[in-house]
């Protein structure tokens, strides 16, 4: 089977602290760190068990919290990248921590989805982290959120990236009816996709490829067919994949959340984005040549900023 898998275990805490966020108001006890811990290892385990015979899989990082401010995190995605099934490992992040370690991963397998929070971070720091993996040609999308706060700090962050990241704006949903056509037309100019986020999908009974390609994984090793639906339709350890994987209809009313509608195979989305699906970039694969104007450092975008 070709098998995506979407991990979330136990940590549920963050070094950031942004006010919409709940994860940011948690501080997880050394417990639950090293729970955190021997679930991501237990996890990398088993996904080293399966081998080229069993599975060809791709995994996708996105804890409830800041997962590469932590020592497992890094080391299960270095030996995740250089396992010869494994097709591709990803990884939510405010990619706030250091980077010297992205030098052990396998580029060709890696990806990140890099979030920007304006209000936690600068752009120069932010953009300091960010040239860092396009130096080392590690594919990457960076997005945020459109609040309409953020609109300057956005379309700044726009300019100042090279022109072949993409960059995505998931849309404020909390409130109906937020965005003016011209707001929706401003979130077009920095993100030319925005409109497929903006919308909330009518999903129940249609296909999904959750639940029978794709699986979302908690920490223990409980399968579900994706992170909204709460229903458990397996073990990962004690039942394995082939045994939890059927066809399955989408169970809930709407799908409003990339991660989930990105599986509705009548959506057609992998047209949009290709092999860089996963971890949100549009047109993959453009990020493997660095622009001169890049290459003396971050100094030398400032003056696109």
């Amino acid at each position: 089977m070709k098998a995506t898998l979407y991990y979330r275990g136990s940590l549920s805490s963050c070094n950031y602290d942004c006010p919409y966020c709940p994860f940011s108001k948690n501080k997880d006890s050394a417990a639950t760190l090293a729970k955190d811990r021997r679930q991501v290892e237990a996890f990398t385990d088993w996904a080293e068990s399966q081998g080229a015979e069993s599975h060809r899989l791709s995994v996708f990082f996105n804890p409830y919290g800041e997962g590469l401010t932590h020592r497992w995190y890094k080391e299960a995605m270095v030996r995740l990248s250089h396992m010869d099934h494994v097709d591709k490992v990803a990884i939510q992040t405010n990619l706030s921590a250091g980077l010297a370690w992205t030098g052990e991963l396998n580029p060709k397998k890696t990806a990140f989805w890099v979030t920007y929070h304006p209000g936690q971070t600068t752009e120069e720091k932010f953009l300091e982290q960010v040239l860092q993996l396009y130096r080392r040609a590690i594919p990457f999308s960076v997005g945020s959120v459109g609040v309409k706060s953020a609109f300057g700090r956005l379309e700044s962050l726009r300019r100042s990236l090279p022109s072949d990241v993409y960059m995505w704006v998931n849309a404020f949903k909390d409130k109906r009816d937020y965005y003016t056509e011209e707001d929706r037309a401003f979130l077009r100019s920095l993100d030319p996709l925005f409109d497929l986020n903006a919308e909330d999908y009518e999903s129940r009974g249609r296909a999904c490829g959750t639940g029978h390609n794709v699986f979302y994984v908690q920490g223990p090793g409980i399968v579900k067919r994706c992170y909204k639906d709460r229903r458990v339709i397996g073990h990962l350890y004690r039942d394995g994949l082939d045994a939890v994987s059927q066809p399955r209809p989408c169970g809930m009313d709407f799908c409003d959340c990339y991660i989930g509608y990105i599986h509705m195979p009548d959506l057609q989305l992998r047209k949009r984005y290709g092999d860089g699906l996963l971890e949100r970039i549009a047109g993959a694969g453009s990020q493997r040549q660095m622009p001169r104007v890049y290459e003396e450092g971050v100094e030398s975008c400032d003056a696109h900023a």
